[in-house]
């Protein structure tokens, strides 16, 4: 059954469904295991940040420390379709978990993130050579 509201318990598991996509896609797998590393205990210890991240974002609690954006500008250059790629991949977990009013809910808000950090990465120049 599709979970009709937001949790810790369920944002778990949209960290474990998505992450395991990630790494077996052809082209996000390979960026994301050169920065995370190839091992389970590397993987965990993303998902979990990335959960506290989502929890701050959708739960608004403030349990996320890190600076996801200057992250982003500091991988490799990596072509901007990439961004279309992780969303849909994150566009189709939601839809796997949650409702479709929550699953667009979600979606929304990675979509304007994914935005902002596009513009940074690639419209305002701040990442380089990307």
């Amino acid at each position: 059954m599709k979970a009709s509201e937001i949790n810790h318990q369920n944002i778990q598991t949209l960290m474990d469904v998505f992450y395991a996509r990630v790494r077996k896609d052809k082209d996000l797998g390979p960026i994301f295991e050169g920065v995370i590393g190839v091992d389970s205990q590397s993987w965990e210890a993303h998902k979990e940040k990335i959960g506290r991240f989502w929890r701050q974002m959708l739960l608004g609690e403030s349990v996320f420390d890190g600076q996801p954006l200057k992250k982003h500008l500091e991988l490799p250059p990596f072509p901007r379709e990439h961004f279309s790629v992780w969303l849909g991949l994150f566009s189709d977990t939601l839809d796997e978990i949650y409702t479709p009013e929550v699953a667009k809910s979600i979606l929304m808000k990675a979509q304007m993130i994914a935005q902002r950090f596009q513009s940074a990465i690639y419209d305002m120049g701040m990442g380089g050579m990307h």
